[in-house]
């Protein structure tokens, strides 16, 4: 695997680019993900920022402004002369077979766009212009390697690699980039000499999530709630004002998108999509189905299907956790001042707070959770559960079901220190996971299962209830 001094973690996405470099064919790479996960920086570091053609697409530019972009980038990068602009994307991409033609190397021929979404201008024959550099041209050959990068999933999902046009089929590799785990992160801000210790990182990570950008951020002489103090709260922050930016650059309907991830964020165990009919007024129909797509797609919602595998009892959770602290404690303007965070700390709903994160942190770290629990090689199926009896209800944010005849019932705790289990909530235990016993019939054994930050107290109740046990320091495996 190439060795990336500067990059951290995408140990995945490194072996692929490998990969791709000892094809014998002409590839098409189509690399997508949100805003600020390191896309292009990845990119870049891995060619060491040598290509033989690179230019990144101009925001809220028209057509005209994207040809001049471009020609400009050409004239910049090639020993040809061009004496008059490109008049439209055949004549742009025509040169710039030219261009990679006048090459000698023996090499590949990497051309690298950028933020490709933004070439696409309303009017535009920029996708047509795309089609047939590729198809007419690239493609024909074995040496060329065509990058294409963009933030707006959905375009790049429904324009380009589910393309039913010219395009359709031709994309041969597509690398989708997420946000970090926490190993990762831990290990970035390592990197930055930036010594927390874990609990302080998973605080961390519950007001950022895994971004790379937003971590980067982060001040090495300063503790977890004076960054998040310094990042979120004072007015001249970088992340102040980054919800603004954060949807209107990704979706052209940015409104739709906000309307539905605002109302996901008053729900923090998730909505059923009639819920979210009801609650965001958005109407049943394509349109909710897109917005739902795109959504997840860019990894700022989760679809938890349930265990009854019945699709309208699908359960969307928001899971970008920029986007749920914003909503939580700075949309309003309720928490303001010089110490806004540090003064929320320890009061009830920072700790309610906490306690729901804590629970998506650990959806997001399935394999870890399974890792700890010496199942990795088992077949299994994560799911949510609500339902329950005639007289009873319950809700498990999290089920393994296990192809080995056994079912994870996961309880998830944030707390300061050892977790104790009292016998009232000893009592709701046992009363929850009768409860799903009882309505969903199932003959697995059912193992109730602690995941906590550091571990539960060993007392008559958890000697009793409790089968397995997952710490904060697995979620790092």
């Amino acid at each position: 695997m190439k060795d990336l001094p500067n990059v951290v973690g995408r140990k995945k996405e490194i072996e692929k680019l490998d990969a791709i470099l000892q094809s014998k064919k002409s590839e098409f790479l189509a690399v997508y993900g949100r805003r600020r996960i390191g896309k292009t920086f990845l990119i870049r570091e891995y060619f060491d920022y040598q290509f033989d053609f690179q230019v990144s697409g101009l925001a809220n530019a028209d057509t005209g402004q994207q040809l001049f972009n471009f020609d400009t980038a050409l004239s910049k990068q090639s020993k040809l002369v061009f004496e008059t602009p490109s008049r439209n994307w055949l004549v742009a991409f025509q040169r710039l077979e030219e261009h990679l033609e006048s090459i000698e190397n023996e090499g590949r021929k990497v051309v690298f766009f950028d933020e490709l979404s933004w070439f696409d201008t309303h009017g535009s024959d920029f996708v047509m212009g795309l089609e047939h550099f590729w198809n007419s041209w690239a493609s024909n050959r074995k040496d060329v390697l065509l990058i294409v990068c963009g933030s707006a999933a959905s375009w790049m999902i429904n324009v380009l690699i589910n393309d039913t046009g010219g395009l359709h089929n031709r994309i041969t590799q597509k690398m989708r980039m997420a946000p970090f785990n926490l190993q990762e992160t831990e290990q970035l801000l390592q990197a930055k000499n930036c010594v927390l210790e874990r609990y302080q990182i998973v605080q961390l990570y519950m007001a950022l999530g895994g971004i790379p950008y937003y971590l980067d951020a982060v001040q090495p002489h300063l503790s977890t709630p004076q960054n998040i103090q310094a990042l979120l709260f004072d007015k001249s922050g970088l992340l102040h004002h980054e919800f603004f930016n954060l949807y209107r650059s990704l979706f052209k309907k940015y409104e739709l998108y906000e309307k539905l991830v605002e109302t996901l964020a008053t729900k923090t165990e998730g909505l059923q999509r009639n819920d979210i009919i009801r609650l965001s007024g958005i109407p049943s129909g394509g349109t909710l189905t897109k917005v739902l797509a795109d959504l997840e797609e860019s990894g700022f919602i989760t679809a938890y299907h349930p265990f009854d595998g019945k699709q309208k009892n699908t359960v969307y959770r928001l899971s970008d956790y920029y986007t749920a602290f914003y909503f939580r404690f700075i949309k309003d303007g309720k928490y303001q001042g010089e110490n806004a965070w540090l003064n929320l700390l320890d009061h009830p709903s920072h700790r309610a707070w906490q306690g729901y994160v804590f629970e998506q942190i650990c959806l997001d770290h399935i394999p870890q959770v399974k890792k700890a629990l010496g199942i990795s090689g088992v077949l299994t199926n994560h799911a949510s559960w609500r339902g329950g009896t005639a007289d009873k209800a319950a809700q498990i944010d999290l089920l393994i079901d296990r192809r080995d005849q056994v079912i994870n019932l996961c309880e998830c705790k944030f707390s300061l220190g050892t977790f104790t289990i009292d016998k009232d909530y000893a009592d709701r235990l046992r009363e929850k996971i009768h409860t799903f016993k009882a309505a969903t019939n199932t003959r697995k054994a059912v193992f109730l299962t602690m995941i906590t930050t550091y571990g539960t107290e060993p007392n008559a109740h958890a000697k009793m209830l409790v089968q397995n046990e997952v710490r904060m320091d697995d979620l790092f495996g």
